[in-house]
């Protein structure tokens, strides 16, 4: 099942940065959590050390077209425990393979489970969030 957090990956990849939408940003070398005021610091060291402007440096990449889509769950299912639903991410996996990422996780504050892909092809991205999405909310019921 596609559960890899950015943080696992880091771990497996040797990365030692990492963020997510919310905001967090983590510099595992010098901290296991995000640290906004510590990753402004670094920013502005970069700009003293390189003289280029906070907008030449933060255009390193091109994002990725995402979709989340949250799925509410009552208390006591365990929809990620479901055949149909672990199919459904299997398939996605398999659709996505090469051309995206899939991450599917529980909330560690709701009751969601959260649906994330990522890939250039926004009709596959769409269809296959839609997809794992409907197969988790069908083991909600």
């Amino acid at each position: 099942m596609a559960t890899a957090t950015w943080w696992e990956k880091r771990g497996q990849d040797g990365f030692n940065l990492g963020g997510e939408q919310s905001g967090h940003i983590v510099m595992s070398d010098y901290a296991t959590t995000g640290d906004g005021l510590m990753a402004g610091l670094h920013m502005l060291a970069a700009m003293v050390e390189t003289g280029q402007p906070a907008s030449a440096l933060l255009h390193q990449f091109e994002a990725v077209p995402q979709l989340l889509q949250n799925v509410r769950f009552a208390a006591g299912q365990t929809p990620l425990e479901v055949a149909s639903v672990q199919a459904a991410i299997r398939d996605a996996e398999a659709a996505l393979e090469g051309k995206g990422r899939l991450l599917i996780r529980k909330s560690g504050t709701e009751p969601l489970i959260r649906v994330m892909a990522e890939c250039e092809d926004e009709s596959l991205l769409n269809a296959t969030v839609a997809e794992v999405a409907a197969a988790v909310e069908a083991a909600a019921r």
